[in-house]
């Protein structure tokens, strides 16, 4: 990609960047075209929730995969950019090869060696591509047969490399035979979509377990079972102390101190008033943060819909944007003009 975007910025510096002459300016397709491209564009996004698979294998997680993710999101988004400028600059965009856009914009003008090179790149990372996509799945088989969503099957960890060898050779056998069997195009397709519901799926329950978190959390029954033993040792404990020391808690409430024991201070009336009072707060807190993240979801949903409909892309297409675009225009072309003087 360094490589294209150097290469090609001198091929259009060179050339004079007649990929922007265009007669219909900036924003030709309007919100509808925008939307249709962003739906692609999720294809491009896909593979950074790999480094949140590899959680357990993280020395510092908490540290770690923040700051990997927002690097890697970071550079990617700009490299994929610079890519886009440049090789729309050197090619009107209705004269690109949708096939092998890169490439074809070197060879028609004239750098037949570049488009080898940029070819053999493409295959390389294609193969890195696909490597790094089969990474997390395994991994996330192997959680959910945890769980009990899956058989135990996935779950299996090899004795040797410490990985599930099981799930990373089924997961490879059903991408093969997707590949094999479907069409390219409607396979790109159907993972731009899934991604899309994925991430969108994922901010959701991130919002809610954030604002609205569940009274009680589900455990596996072998760490149900020793969290039940542990508490009930704990709270044999806390009734023996309660019993020796409830009267001197009672006598300092009354004093205005509270008492450093929760489960005792239950039983007074101040105490019992204050988190009857923490509870009501925190329904209410969680009534308000799900109405808001439920009108958030069915808001974008509406401005999506609506935004892809015909009568309301011709208006968002056309004077105010059609002006501002072709302001904008003008504006490059005289700044164009004026370094060229």
């Amino acid at each position: 990609m360094l490589f294209v975007i150097i290469a090609g910025g001198y091929l259009a510096f060179k050339t004079g960047w007649v990929g922007y002459e265009l007669s219909n300016g900036f924003f030709p397709f309007g919100v509808n075209g925008m939307l249709a491209g962003s739906a692609v564009v999720f294809f491009s996004y896909i593979g950074f929730d790999v480094v949140t698979s590899a959680a357990e294998e993280v020395k510092n997680p908490q540290k770690d995969l923040p700051l990997g993710i927002g690097m890697a999101l970071s550079l990617c988004c700009i490299l994929y950019m610079l890519v886009s400028v440049v090789i729309v600059g050197l090619v009107p965009y209705d004269s690109l090869n949708p096939d092998t856009p890169i490439s074809s914009a070197f060879s028609t003008n004239g750098m037949q060696w570049a488009a080898y090179v940029t070819t053999t790149g493409a295959s390389t990372a294609l193969c890195a591509s696909l490597l790094g996509s089969l990474l997390p799945q395994p991994r996330v088989l192997m959680a959910m047969a945890r769980d009990g969503l899956l058989p135990s099957f996935f779950s299996d960890i090899n004795k040797h490399t410490k990985v599930p060898v099981k799930s990373t050779v089924t997961a490879g056998i059903l991408a093969a035979v997707l590949a094999l069997l479907m069409d390219v195009e409607q396979l790109s397709g159907m993972v731009s979509v899934g991604t899309l519901l994925a991430y969108t799926a994922v901010a959701v329950s991130v919002l809610i377990l954030r604002y609205a978190p569940p009274d009680e959390v589900p455990f596996p029954s072998s760490l149900q079972e020793s969290i039940d033993s542990v508490r009930m040792q704990f709270s044999n404990y806390i009734q023996e102390t309660e019993n020796k020391n409830f009267e001197s808690d009672c006598a300092c409430e009354q004093r205005s101190c509270l008492p450093e024991n929760s489960e005792a201070s239950i039983q007074c009336p101040l105490i019992q008033k204050q988190v009857a009072e923490g509870r009501q707060k925190q329904q209410k807190r969680r009534k308000i943060a799900a109405w808001n993240i439920a009108l958030l979801c069915i808001g974008v949903l509406v401005l999506a819909s609506a935004a892809s409909t015909e009568r309301l892309s011709r208006f968002l297409t056309s004077m105010p944007f059609e002006t501002l675009s072709h302001l904008l225009f003008l504006e490059v072309e005289t700044e164009l003009e004026k370094w060229k003087a």
